[in-house]
């Protein structure tokens, strides 16, 4: 099987169908992987910017973009670094005031827990 790292683009073509051509060759490489053909690694810095460009580009509210990335990134198809914090982050960043790269520093050393948070402001998250 082929291991493939996959960018914020390819993610994002597939997410949002456009430009057709593109979302088409995306499409192509998630049934390779749906098939067993391939194994797709997403890590959380590419989640992030795709995070950022569905919500400054594409305009997407915080509860729609976790709309859309929970379910995919849950897929059996794609191998997810650190998909625990990385779900987490998600559910955070669409109920509380923060973007998602604050949730995710915040989630991580909840999972660390040996490393404390120095933060300007005080992120509280239950």
């Amino acid at each position: 099987m082929t291991n493939f790292w996959i960018d914020a683009n390819l993610m994002l073509r597939f997410l949002t169908q456009e430009p057709t051509h593109l979302a088409e060759r995306a499409l192509r490489f998630f049934e390779q992987a749906e098939k067993g053909e391939t194994t797709l690694h997403i890590v959380p810095l590419v989640v992030a910017e795709v995070v950022w460009v569905l919500g400054s580009f594409y305009k997407y509210s915080r509860a729609e973009i976790r709309e859309v990335l929970v379910p995919f990134l849950l897929s059996q198809r794609l191998f997810v670094h650190e998909k625990d914090i990385v779900i987490r982050a998600l559910e955070i960043m669409s109920s509380a005031n923060v973007n998602f790269v604050d949730a995710y520093l915040a989630e991580t050393v909840r999972h660390k827990q040996d490393t404390p948070l120095l933060p300007l402001i005080k992120i509280s998250v239950a």
